[in-house]
């Protein structure tokens, strides 16, 4: 198995490359089937989930635009259990269907944040497409529509996750050895 060191941690390869884009390939012919016909926004929630959003959104064949959010809720290794929004909202969106792309779903409370919002300005639905997703973690009752992988809850970094700033660039999905 690959590993890398970032910063100060060791990380093992979880997730290859090559089994990722399969994943995105499917999931994108689903979304094709979900939307034929239909003009859809997506909205890709930064930092994390640039490089899954544009592998998506690229394998999609729809009347559709993107759109993005950023927002954070970790520091370091742990999620600090609190959103701060750090760049708004940009369009308009009323009565449109949504697709909100995130990098991960874990405890839920970015994904709270975001679905509260997208009512607010009253969309016509939203589904959620997320690359990795920790059940043992999460603690909203959202439905997820397109998950790519059920992952431990374990910490992770590559494909646009990162450990404080760095690893996003990896072209896999690494989990944290533990000391």
């Amino acid at each position: 198995m690959k590993e890398t060191t970032i910063l100060d941690k060791r990380f093992r390869e979880m997730i290859p490359g090559e089994i990722i884009n399969r994943r995105i390939d499917d999931m994108a012919e689903q979304i094709n089937r979900d939307y034929a016909g239909k003009d859809v926004v997506f909205l890709g929630i930064l930092n994390g989930a640039f490089l899954f959003a544009a592998e998506l959104f690229k394998r999609v064949n729809l009347k559709a635009r993107i759109s993005f959010v950023k927002l954070a809720s970790y520091e370091g290794t742990k999620s600090s259990g609190s959103v701060k929004e750090l760049i708004g909202w940009n369009e308009d969106i009323k009565g449109m269907p949504v697709i909100v792309i995130e990098d991960i779903v874990d405890t839920g409370h970015t994904l709270e944040l975001i679905v509260g919002e997208l009512k607010v300005r009253k969309v016509a639905n939203i589904k959620i497409a997320t690359l990795l997703y920790k059940p043992k973690a999460y603690t909203k009752k959202i439905p997820l529509d397109y998950v790519g992988f059920e992952i431990p809850n374990d910490f992770v970094v590559g494909f646009g996750l990162d450990y404080d700033g760095y690893g996003r660039n990896l072209p896999s999905v690494y989990t944290l050895i533990k000391q």
